[in-house]
């Protein structure tokens, strides 16, 4: 049970077994994102049902969110010393167990409990899927190869609000636990078939406790901070405050990490420009995908005044896009280098954030905004994680998607933050837009300047 399996040799000798890889990651890709977006459109019937709290409920969601961004990379680090196909199908396993538990849970507190098991699966499948991909496709298709893997992500993200609503309308909120059973299920069994056994271990790799609890408390802080800034009645000065504590979390984790043995954000990594670069370009996107999918919610509503299901429908435009587009930029990375789809998917990201800034008053030019942003967003993902994954030596590969997906959380939860708080000032939806072109202009010129030339110039070896 701790010794990952040989695939078997008919399935070894296959052309397509590399994809075959492929396609099993892009299943824990796609259930980790559907989880991720499902549960938000049950909250209201959860809160009832459990006889809950607003702010009770709200920790169906943080609990899961706060796994993922504090332990994605000192999972990632134990993957490249244990195996990594060991852990993505042994993550299965945990969250089909954590699903489970959710769909079977009597009381919030328990229900909380359980989607932290799940967190921990979903944590095992994300830690993996970028190494997993690194590790069967050469090069040259790798930017292809994590493509796909980033349409699968979109996809699960873009259905999982209105498959969440319809699962509860038919059965009620544990029937959207119960979906993930059978997909989980066939997860486990595919990995245990396609996936390869590891061949790039770090054996004599440890983990400093002190600073992996330094990085998970960063999320924390910020996410504490997003909590308060939606409750009326807080003291101007608590967010302000954790977003301060969040910052001396970072500063403290960075000065523990490079002088402590066992660091999770290793070392080497850091001495490599294309990585560092592909690192800070994927939280910077992250805030303006997420920015983006708090923020447009709010202006449809408030300002255009348009219902909650035309929304849902209207913002699945972005996930949708990218979802299209991501293949496409992971092959223009496998021909031409990282340099024109990063660059210019995030400059046509930041012209679909100027096009949402001067759509107050028509709901069509709003559709074609999130468009153009989720096609500039598919373009930049695929080929800066290509760029950034190749970047790093093979037997730091699980390290290295360890970090690329906490850059992520992080990312995520800094959007969603900055965008509460831009709201909370009343400076309204315009001075959010402007910000995320700003944001999206930071990360085309670092994708750019640093990691282009060096990602092309490593892909051709």
């Amino acid at each position: 049970m701790l010794t990952e399996p040989r695939r078997p040799a008919r399935i070894r000798a296959l052309p397509a077994a590399p994809w075959l890889a492929v396609a099993t990651v892009c299943v824990g890709a796609f259930m980790g994102q559907l989880d991720a977006s499902i549960v938000t459109t049950a909250l209201p019937v959860i809160r009832t049902n459990l006889h809950a709290s607003i702010a009770g409920v709200e920790w169906v969601v943080l609990i899961y969110v706060l796994v993922l961004a504090g332990s994605v990379a000192a999972v990632g680090k134990v993957a490249d010393r244990v195996g990594r196909k060991l852990l993505y199908t042994y993550g299965f396993g945990i969250f089909v167990a954590g699903s489970a538990a959710c769909a079977l849970a009597p009381s919030l507190g328990l229900l909380v409990l359980a989607r932290l098991v799940q967190a921990i699966g979903a944590v095992m499948l994300q830690a993996n899927s970028y190494a997993l991909i690194r590790d069967v496709l050469p090069a040259s298709r790798l930017g292809t190869g994590l493509g796909v893997q980033g349409a699968a992500q979109a996809v699960g993200l873009s259905v999982g609000p209105a498959l969440g609503g319809a699962l509860t309308a038919l059965g009620g909120w544990r029937l959207i636990f119960l979906v993930n059973i059978p997909i989980g299920l066939i997860g486990l069994a595919l990995g245990w078939l396609f996936l390869p056994r590891s061949t790039h271990h770090d054996p004599g790799s440890r983990i400093d406790p002190a600073g992996t609890l330094l990085l998970a408390a960063i999320p924390a802080a910020l996410l504490a901070a997003l909590s308060f800034a939606a409750k009326s009645g807080t003291p101007r000065w608590i967010e302000p405050a954790l977003i301060g504590l969040g910052a001396i979390l970072v500063l403290g984790a960075v000065a523990r990490q490079r002088r402590a043995p066992g660091s999770v954000v290793d070392a080497t990594l850091l001495r490599i420009p294309t990585f560092v670069a592909g690192v800070i370009a994927a939280l910077l996107s992250s805030v303006v995908l997420f920015g983006c999918l708090v923020a447009v919610p709010f202006f449809l509503e408030k300002s255009l005044h348009v219902g909650p299901a035309t929304v849902g429908l209207e913002l699945s435009a972005l996930p949708v896009s990218l979802a299209v587009a991501a293949p496409l930029g992971g092959a223009m990375r496998d021909r031409i280098g990282p340099r024109v789809p990063t660059g210019a998917g995030m400059l046509l990201t930041a012209v679909g954030m100027a096009l949402l800034a001067i759509s107050a008053t028509r709901t069509d030019v709003t559709v074609v905004a999130l468009v153009v942003a989720g096609a500039g967003l598919g373009l930049f993902v695929a080929a800066n994680n290509a760029a950034t994954m190749f970047a790093a030596p093979p037997h730091r590969a699980g390290t290295a998607g360890g970090l690329l997906n906490m850059a992520r959380g992080l990312g995520t939860a800094l959007g969603v933050a900055l965008t509460s708080l831009v709201f909370a000032s009343g400076r309204g939806f315009t001075s959010v837009a402007d910000l995320l072109v700003g944001v999206a202009i930071l990360a085309a010129v670092v994708s750019v300047t640093w990691s282009g030339a060096a990602g092309r110039a490593r892909s051709a070896i």
